[in-house]
Parts: structure tokens; sequence; C-alpha cells
């Protein structure tokens, strides 16, 4: 290592804001460090990709000839020297770095070519700087990334031999930086090839013709509050790195290390989870904050609000505080999204509500209001919320309208800690909602196929309806997990089958709508995935004694009723399932609308409307 850690030292030098104009050949003929309180390398390919690109559209023709007149213009950075005189970058982190990632790039690039890069080249990635104690030149990188999760990649990659897979760590900055690598060394193989005099002359013309401002302040506090001014005036980052810039303007520099580690909790978090952190953020103000639910919050307003609101959340007063219920929220966020309640439980209603809902997360607003109750009542609440949000799902109301709902809801959510104030909660707004809904759930189940749903929600209705006879006959907790109904070893079989032979077509009674009532949801069951194999595209007959044969009583009694002793729980479990002994449209739609009262028990529908309009 050439390096030694620089000191987060920040010095009063002047008492001014400086800015320069500054070209990329000057810029790099400083240090600078990133400090380990920053956010780590965030830019994907999509990012350096664009940044290349255009700084090459800028500075070459169409035909790949250099425009000498023209220079591109990459922004501002603010900064603030530390005690050895390097740059903290407060702000333009990204760009400084791709950059500089590209300057290495070049370099290796020319050497593979055959080629020595010229000695500006090597001074703009390393060069000695002088201690301002002992005088001695110290051999330095221009750019030291100082938070953990870069593992000395940068290094690795700017050494005279960079080993580009050298680091075991697997964080979000390492693998990002070493795409800006790769990235580069496309782009420059694309535009140049093996070209050493071609790639020596896109170095002079990032040198010469690539512009920057440097903006300098006294010292960090002030560096923080510039980086905030710009970037509220449009120009820069999303509200989760404008949130971070907050927090460390109001704390206090003693604590600038467990607010980072904190922050850091938070990000690994949703990273682990591959959650977006602003979604995070914005349900997060939903979920324990009162706001217009009418208006709602874009992603856009996000830190608007937190500046407005920054004495209710705690930021001016206790941010490390403030910062910690974010780490909480963090936290079971991550549980909800794998199946699991606040403690980290497995939880059968989320797990349920992840194979519905996909990636939606409209109702974490009403997770995240009641993380606080007691195991039970949660469970209860996570329950409901899944017969609720199946319903919003199958009568395709808009997610705006039931977001709306939730937000409106959650302060009520928040204040619950008895059973009796859940029970009333959702009796005053669950039970409206589904009574409102309850003819529309009812149109939805007649009018249910393939064609009018994504198939991996189908396959939880299937799944759902299926464990309920389940759990019903036999009240097993091996029927609890709705898992076993999803995987692959459980296929969704089409009775009338999907290529039948042509004897089985003939046979329907409505060939010209075969299609069609092939993808009805009363021709379609849960069946194992070798007795689907067994009864391929054969007719009703031919398929019969396979589906006697499946595990799933919902999938027998369609040829047969089964029967365990009198009046058992098994009988009762199957009592209002039909049978059939031929297969054509009308045993369809009568299993259909057989499957549409079912669903009104598997979700919870009331029997009759019990309101109208939003609670």
């Amino acid at each position: 290592m050439f390096h030694e850690r620089w000191e987060l030292i920040a010095v009063a030098a002047t008492s001014k804001i400086e800015s320069d104009d500054l070209t990329l050949g000057e810029v790099y003929k400083d240090f600078y460090v990133v400090p380990d309180f920053q956010r780590e390398f965030v830019w994907g390919t999509d990012e350096v990709d664009r940044l290349l690109l255009d700084i090459y559209d800028s500075l070459y023709d169409a035909d790949g000839r250099p425009i000498i007149d023209t220079e591109y213009f990459i922004g501002s950075v603010v900064c603030c020297t530390n005690a050895q005189g390097a740059y903290q970058l407060i702000d333009g982190q990204q760009r400084v770095t791709t950059l500089y990632v590209l300057l290495c790039a070049i370099r290796d690039a020319i050497r593979d070519a055959g080629g020595e890069p010229e000695e500006p080249l090597k001074q703009h990635i390393r060069n000695a700087r002088q201690d301002p104690q002992t005088g001695r030149a110290i051999p330095e990188y221009r750019v030291l990334l100082q938070y953990e999760d870069s593992a000395g990649v940068l290094e690795e990659i700017a050494s005279d031999e960079p080993g580009d897979e050298g680091s075991e760590a697997k964080t979000l900055s390492v693998t990002n930086i070493r795409n800006a690598y790769r990235c580069a060394r496309q782009f420059l193989s694309a535009t140049f090839g093996d070209d050493v005099d071609a790639l020596t002359a896109f170095h002079g013309a990032l040198t010469f013709r690539v512009k920057l401002i440097r903006i300098k302040t006294p010292d960090l506090a002030d560096a923080l509050k510039v980086f905030e001014t710009i970037n509220d005036r449009g120009v820069g980052l999303d509200a989760m790195d404008l949130l971070k810039n907050l927090l460390f303007i109001n704390t206090p520099s003693g604590q600038y290390a467990r607010l980072k580690q904190r922050w850091k909790t938070i990000t690994d978090t949703l990273y682990g989870s591959k959650e977006k952190p602003l979604r995070f953020l914005r349900y997060y103000i939903m979920a324990n904050h009162e706001i217009d639910a009418r208006r709602g919050i874009r992603e856009d307003d996000i830190y608007k609000w937190f500046r407005a609101n920054a004495s209710q959340c705690g930021i001016d007063s206790a941010p490390l505080e403030f910062v910690d219920t974010l780490v909480e929220c963090s936290a079971v966020w991550a549980n909800f999204v794998a199946g699991r309640d606040t403690d980290g439980n497995a939880n059968v209603y989320l797990q349920n509500i992840a194979a519905l809902s996909g990636v939606a997360r409209q109702h974490f607003v009403l997770l995240l209001a009641g993380r606080h109750l007691p195991e039970v009542l949660f469970s209860s609440l996570a329950g409901h919320i899944e017969d609720l949000l199946f319903t919003y799902v199958i009568c395709r109301e808009a997610t705006k309208e039931f977001e709306r709902n939730f937000t409106r809801w959650a302060p009520r959510l928040r204040a619950i800690a008895t059973e009796a104030d859940l029970d009333s909660f959702i009796a005053d707004h669950f039970a409206p909602e589904m009574g409102r809904l309850s003819p529309a759930f009812d149109f939805a189940f007649q009018e249910l196929g393939l064609d009018r749903i994504q198939q991996y929600r189908m396959r939880y209705i299937l799944a759902k309806m299926t464990q309920h006879v389940e759990r019903q006959a036999w009240g097993n907790p091996k029927h609890d997990r709705i898992d076993q109904y999803l995987d692959r070893s459980v296929q969704i079989e089409h009775i009338l089958p999907q290529n039948p032979r042509g004897d089985v077509r003939e046979a329907f009674d409505r060939q010209e709508e075969y299609e069609e009532w092939m993808q009805r949801f009363g021709n379609l069951t849960l069946l194992e995935r070798p007795i689907n194999a067994a009864v391929s595209n054969g007719s009703f007959e031919e398929k019969a004694p396979g589906y006697e044969q499946s595990r799933f009583l919902l999938t027998q009694s369609i040829v047969t009723r089964p029967e365990v002793g009198r009046d058992t729980s098994v009988n009762r479990a199957v009592r209002d399932l039909l049978q059939f002994d031929h297969w054509h449209s009308e045993s369809i739609a009568q299993r259909q609308a057989m499957l549409g009262q079912l669903a009104r028990v598997v979700w919870g529908m009331p029997v009759a409307n019990v309101g109208s309009g939003h609670e």
C-alpha cells in the first residue's frame, strides 16, 4: 500500500468559500478523499455508460474526429481540505471516482495494446505528495475511498498491476466500482480498439477539454451546507443522500462515527433485501406521521417533507434517535419482505401476501404502523391485510386509492394496544371496504381466467383455495404454509387441455371458443407434476383417474367426493364441492360458480354489503 490514511480534520484555512473552474488535468493534480461518513459508490453501469458517451459525443464528431474547440462541463464538486492538504469530497464523489477509474482504464488499455502510458497520465493516477510536517515525499493515489464498503478495490484498480477481482468483498461499492472499470474498458475497446495514439489522444482530450467547478469551503460544516443548497435546487442527489446530509448537519461532530454506522446499517439492510430506499422512506413517512392522504407524498417531495417537519421527526433536536427509528423500521421492513413478522418469526399471512403482491409494497404502510403490536395481534392484522389486499387486487382497485386508505388509517393503527382496539379498527375500516367491493368480487370470479390476471397471482389463488380445503379437512399445522402448494413440484392443470388432441377439441361443445374456455378459472386446478405429466393432453375420462390420485382434496373432488367416516371434518370440508362425469362448457361454468362461492369464504368476504364508500 502506498497511502497512509488521511485524517478527517477539517481546517479553517480561509474564511471564504472559493470556486475554481478547472480542467480534469488540473483536478487530478490534487489528492481527494471520500470521507468514511459519505455514501458508498452507487453508480451502476447505466450511469457510467451515460457519462462516457456524453463526454465522447461532446468531444468527437459522428465520424470519430476530435472537435478541437469544444469543451464539456460535468458539473461541480464540493469539498474542504483536511490537515494533510487533501480535498475531502462532500459532493461529486460518483463523478470523481468514475473519471479516476476511466484514467486507470486508459492506462491499462494502452499497456495491453503494447504501448507505454505518458507520464502525465501516470501522474493523474498516482503521484508523490509532500508531507507538510516532515517535508518528505509520500507516494499516494489521487483518489482515496475511506468508507469500509470500498474494501480497497479502487487501490487494486489504480495499482500498476490491477487485480480486478483481488478483493474478496462483495459489497455494493466493490461491485459497482469493478463494473465501472469493466464499462470503461469495454467503451475504450469499442471506440479506439488497440490504437495507442488514439487512446493517448483521448486522455489528452479529457485532460484539457473536460471541465468542472470545484467549490472549496473553510470547513466540513460549510461544505455540508453548500452541498445541501446545491442539491436542494435541483442539481443533485436523491432524498436518501440529502437526508443523510441533513442529519450530519444536525449531529455534533463527535457523534459522526455512530451516525455513519447506523446509517450504514439502514442502507445495508435495504440493499440486502433488494429494496428501494426512496420507497422505504416514502412509506415510512406514511406509516409514522400524519399527512394529507388525498395528496399523498411523492418521492420527489420526500426530502422537502423531512426538512419542513424536522422538529416533528426529531431531526433537529435528536438526530441519532431519529436514525435509530429508521434502523428499526428498515429491519422490520426487511422481515416483511422475507415473510417474517417484526421479531423475525415466519408469518404465514406475510408469506401469502408475498405470493400475491409480487413487488407491491403499499400494505407495508399498515405493517409499519402496526409493528408495535404483540405477535398474536400483529398476525391477526396481517391476516386481515391479506384478505383486503387480495380483494383490492381481484377487483382491480387503483393502487393509489388503497394506498390513500392505508395512509389515512395508519394514525389510528399506531395507537392500538388491545385486541378490542384492533377488532374495532378492522370493523370500522376493513369490513366496510370488503362490503363495498362484494359485488365486484363476485363479478371478478365469474369472469376470472388466465387471460385476466397474472399467472403468479392465479397460482396464489389456486394455492390459497387448495390450502383452505386441506386445513378445513385435516386441521394440521403442516398445511399452514402456502409455499408447499406453490413449489415446482405442483403445476396448474388445465382440465380442458392447452394442447388437445384433435378428438378432444372436436368433442368439446364450444369448439370455436375452445381457447377462451380452456383459460377460465373453472377449468383450472393444482396437480402434482408427475401426475400432470401422466394425464397429459387426453380427454376428461382419461384424466379422471389421475385426479383421484392427487393428494389435494380440491382436485380429487372434481371426479369423486372424498369421505372419511360420518360427519367428519374431511366430509364437511368437501361437502359443497361439485363432482363431474363429463367435461364441457357447462361443467366449467358450474365449477367456476362453485369456486367463486368458496372464494368468499377463503378471503373472508362478508355475506352482505355492509357499507359503501371509503371510510
